[in-house]
């Protein structure tokens, strides 16, 4: 893989070199049945619009992905669900993915982004459109405030296909580690579906575990 993004060390717990996509429960499915859905599919879907543009039909819609430190995984599990799928930051920077930015509101430069937006509702060709859903603007908004500068947000503008290699890991619940493994390597002998060979780790595992499983360094290619 390509060094096209900094380098993270193994000792720098603050920092990940991965981006984890965390199912959540929809209207009538666990997160548990999403998950197996986007992993027999291959595919996130993108299905909401997010950033400065988010209010209008011109801004794409994005998937979402977090940079959250690998001992930190639990703060996402608790909000969304024990169950996520995580690339290399490469595989989302090479798609034209990456980090979200934060233009805080009241700001010169988030009320001049504002104004770019304004100005190409309508013209679905301006380029402002490929860079809204990559800004973020915190604040108080009416009664309700708008922060998650914590979720360390990365996007990816439409639908993500991937295929089974690009994971570099599954988040799943130790104690459906066995079965997942056994589900997975059925799937592929009966020829029903993808088969995930990578690591799984539980989200509320310690720093040392998730690194252990992940053979630290990171399984450096």
């Amino acid at each position: 893989m390509p060094n096209i993004v900094g380098t993270t060390k193994p000792d720098w717990d603050d920092m990940s070199p991965f981006v984890v996509h965390f199912t959540k429960k929809s209207l009538n499915k666990s997160a548990y049945d999403n998950s197996l859905s986007i992993l027999h599919q291959r595919r996130l879907e993108a299905r909401e619009r997010f950033g400065i543009g988010k209010n209008f039909s011109e801004s794409p819609k994005t998937v979402c992905f977090s940079e959250v430190p690998l001992h930190q995984l639990k703060r996402l599990a608790d909000k969304r669900g024990p169950y996520g799928i995580v690339f290399w930051k490469e595989f989302i920077v090479e798609r034209d993915g990456g980090p979200i930015m934060y233009a805080y509101q009241g700001t010169t430069h988030a009320e001049v982004l504002r104004s770019l937006v304004k100005k190409a509702k309508g013209d679905q060709s301006d380029p402002i459109w490929q860079v809204a859903p990559f800004v973020d603007q915190p604040g108080v908004y009416n009664t309700s405030s708008y922060f998650f500068e914590w979720e360390r947000e990365w996007r990816h503008i439409g639908d993500l296909t991937f295929k089974p290699d690009d994971a570099a890991f599954l988040i799943i619940p130790a104690e459906l580690h066995e079965a997942a493994r056994h589900f997975f390597d059925n799937a592929e002998q009966e020829n029903l579906g993808p088969n995930y060979k990578c690591p799984f780790i539980d989200p509320y595992w310690d720093i040392q575990k998730v690194k252990s499983v992940l053979k630290a360094p990171w399984q450096l290619q």
